[in-house]
């Protein structure tokens, strides 16, 4: 494995190590490490960096969903532009062009199931091009950008043998 791939492994695995402990970790210099993040930021292949929240433990706990999305095009309307106005929404946190049963994926965040259905009603749902939507709440999350969340309290069911 190349410098590279290896620095953006490390990042992926923890974006605050600093550049003297990603430095250590690739036995080079931190003016190297700096170079190489600055390229990779450049390039856009690092776009950002997030804390990984555990929805669970936030007051109140944000609703998650995930919409299903049917679109139909015409001449004037390519798959870009519906992404760009859908893109546009701060509910959406992510959003995806699928291939199989539905054309896009959102992921969709707000206060309440209510916000939540008002959203895709209101503002996704009209749009034109729009056919079908189909929301699946989030009730648990277990891992999230590679980051496992645990309650700590284990398997509450008994034992049973016979």
């Amino acid at each position: 494995m190349d410098e590279r791939a290896e620095l953006l492994d490390l990042l992926r695995e923890n974006a605050r190590y600093t550049t003297a402990d990603l430095a250590r970790m690739l036995g080079t210099d931190e003016a190297a490490v700096s170079e190489g993040i600055a390229a990779l930021e450049a390039e856009g292949v690092v776009a950002g960096y997030r804390a990984v929240l555990d929805p669970a433990k936030l007051d109140p706990e944000p609703v998650q969903a995930h919409v299903e999305c049917n679109v139909t095009l015409d001449r004037e309307t390519s798959y870009d532009d519906i992404a760009e106005r859908l893109a546009g929404f701060p509910e959406v946190e992510s959003l995806r062009l699928m291939s199989g049963d539905y054309d896009f994926a959102l992921e969709v965040e707000a206060d309440s199931m209510g916000e939540v259905s008002r959203f895709v009603s209101e503002k996704v749902a009209p749009l034109p091009e729009i056919t079908q939507t189909v929301t699946h709440y989030v009730m648990e999350t277990y891992k999230r950008a590679g980051h496992r969340f645990e309650d700590g309290d284990g398997d509450d069911r008994l034992a049973y043998s016979p």
